[in-house]
């Protein structure tokens, strides 16, 4: 009589259910896919992305915030959306984590992604000659021309204000935040712009410290006031010389620069992004992670 393959005969089980009756061939097939006695974990994650750069000239906007996700419970998410499902991760397979870098001045940020889950960079500030860019929070518009405040995108940020032109002297509009939009610059005293204050990030508990991340850059302005930073890490404009820099690791936009002729005048550098998740250590054995900081907190 003909036999078929040995085994054994029994229901078929998930992996990272642990026990049960398990056929030879299903074994070995866990095992070539290396989540033979794997589980899945539930994690809680922050994402944002790299920030934009202000822009350059007389009256630089400033650079758009990364783009902010989270799944932390009770806390919110870009937009001031409420925070997204928990990630799934199997202990039995390899995640890549990618930390997106903070734009050169009038540059666009770099998207920060933990597996599929991306936060994109912030859009760069614009500039009497360049044009805003949209990203996860747009850049602001540069002062005389080009005026208009690019878009955020949605569930990550906001966008940026627009820039405006008072008599001879222009300035540039706040870049957006994670938690609220660029301001528009304006009309101060009559006859100068005023550079507009970057959006406002959104505050998170992640890693046991409350910390503001994701603020928008603010935009330059030519000689009376420049814009502020938003809250979370963004980087002043200025009347003088070179916008501010966005904070490294909070996505912060880079802030815009002013004033009238000579060198020096380019916008700030965005602040790198950040990847940041946790999970509960007695649910599954320590992951290894290469690279980046492992802490832990309580028992």
């Amino acid at each position: 009589m003909a036999r078929g393959p040995g085994g054994a005969i029994g229901p078929k089980r998930n992996a990272s259910s642990g026990g049960g009756i398990w056929s030879l061939t299903g074994q070995q097939q866990e095992k070539g896919a290396n989540t033979w006695g794997a589980i899945n974990v539930s994690v809680e994650y922050l994402i944002i992305g790299g920030g934009g750069g202000g822009g350059s000239s007389h009256a630089g906007a400033g650079g758009g915030a990364g783009g902010y996700r989270s799944s932390v419970a009770g806390e919110t998410s870009g937009t001031n959306t409420a925070s997204e499902s928990f990630f799934t991760l199997n202990t039995g397979l390899t995640y890549t984590v990618i930390v997106g870098a903070g734009g050169a001045a009038q540059v666009s940020g770099s998207s920060s992604s933990m597996d599929s889950i991306v936060s994109l960079g912030g859009g760069a500030g614009g500039s009497d000659g360049t044009v805003s860019s949209t990203g996860g929070s747009g850049g602001g518009g540069g002062g005389y021309y080009l005026k208009t405040g690019a878009a955020g995108t949605a569930n990550q940020g906001f966008a940026g204000g627009n820039g405006t032109t008072v008599a001879s002297y222009g300035a540039g509009g706040g870049g957006g935040g994670a938690g609220a939009v660029g301001q528009a610059s304006f009309n101060n005293n009559g006859s100068q712009g005023q550079g507009g204050n970057g959006g406002n990030g959104i505050s998170s508990s992640i890693n046991g410290t409350s910390a503001v991340r994701s603020g928008g850059g603010g935009g330059g302005g030519w000689n009376l006031a420049a814009g502020s930073g938003g809250s979370g890490g963004g980087g002043g404009g200025v009347t003088s010389g070179a916008g501010v820099a966005g904070t490294v690791n909070t996505g912060g936009g880079g802030g815009g620069s002013g004033g009238a002729g000579g060198a020096g005048r380019i916008g700030g550098t965005g602040g790198s992004g950040t990847v940041i998740f946790r999970y509960l250590t007695t649910a599954v054995s320590p992951f290894t992670i290469t690279g980046g900081t492992k802490t832990t907190s309580g028992s």
